[in-house]
């Protein structure tokens, strides 16, 4: 984290710490549900590109220990 993104979060929690107690648990509710609603749309986008893969043939099966000597090669 840059010195500005430190400094712009440190003024955030300043701001949050000045507002009363209801306010910073609506806000952390507010906060921990556009996170929860960000990780859904990006499983997703990967289940999404997934299945495109799979269409397309570009999925390859195997065993862990054949992934992991593909890894090796």
């Amino acid at each position: 984290m840059s010195n500005q993104q430190s400094a712009l979060f440190q003024d955030a929690l300043d701001v949050v710490g000045s507002l009363p107690e209801y306010q910073q648990e609506d806000l952390i509710k507010i906060v921990r549900n556009r996170l929860i609603e960000h990780r859904r749309n990006s499983i997703a986008e990967n289940i999404k590109k997934a299945k495109g893969d799979y269409t397309r043939g570009e999925v390859k099966k195997g065993t862990v220990n054949d992934l992991m000597k593909e890894i090796a090669q």
